[in-house]
């Protein structure tokens, strides 16, 4: 189910949270909820990548490239969180403010990208990412392989989820 009436405008939440299509003005908002989660949540990943370096590739790559991007944002508009659908029904990405958690808006992000799928939707996770794990398994996520870390440029160990509508 979208969070969008049919103009397109996203509706709040009863708590004032509202979900919309993510524009490309909201590239830094974008690059400080992803710098932040990570370090919130994944202390243990190696910085390879300056602040500016990422503001670049979000700009210029995940924004303008990716199927859809969706961001949460409070009645204020501050940006609370962001989900990345790839083209190929990859969750690309999912990362919350650290102070925006457990209040259900990683599931609305969720079910955005699920309704914009079509059919199944993998994505990936770090092994030692418990909390990301466990979120995902809740949602339906079945992991369905585990490597070595050579697949992403951070070495970290990771597992395969897949969902099945």
């Amino acid at each position: 189910m979208s969070a969008t009436d049919s103009t397109g405008a996203g509706r709040p939440d009863h708590r004032g949270v509202r979900l919309r299509p993510a524009t490309p003005k909201d590239a830094e908002a974008v690059t400080k909820v992803f710098l932040a989660s990570r370090a919130a949540a994944m202390p243990y990943l190696p910085r390879i990548h300056s602040d500016e370096d990422t503001l670049a590739w979000i700009t210029h790559v995940v924004l303008p490239t990716s199927t859809g991007v969706w961001v949460a944002e409070e009645a204020g508009g501050g940006l609370l969180g962001f989900a990345v659908l790839a083209g190929d029904g990859e969750l690309d990405h999912l990362y919350l403010r650290p102070d925006a958690l457990r209040r259900g808006i990683g599931s609305r992000l969720l079910a955005e990208v699920r309704g914009a799928a079509e059919g199944a939707l993998t994505l990936y996770v770090f092994q030692r990412n418990a909390a990301a794990r466990a979120f995902y398994e809740r949602h339906g996520f079945t992991a369905v392989a585990c490597d070595d870390g050579s697949r992403n440029e951070e070495n970290e160990p990771d597992v395969l989820y897949r969902w099945v509508p």
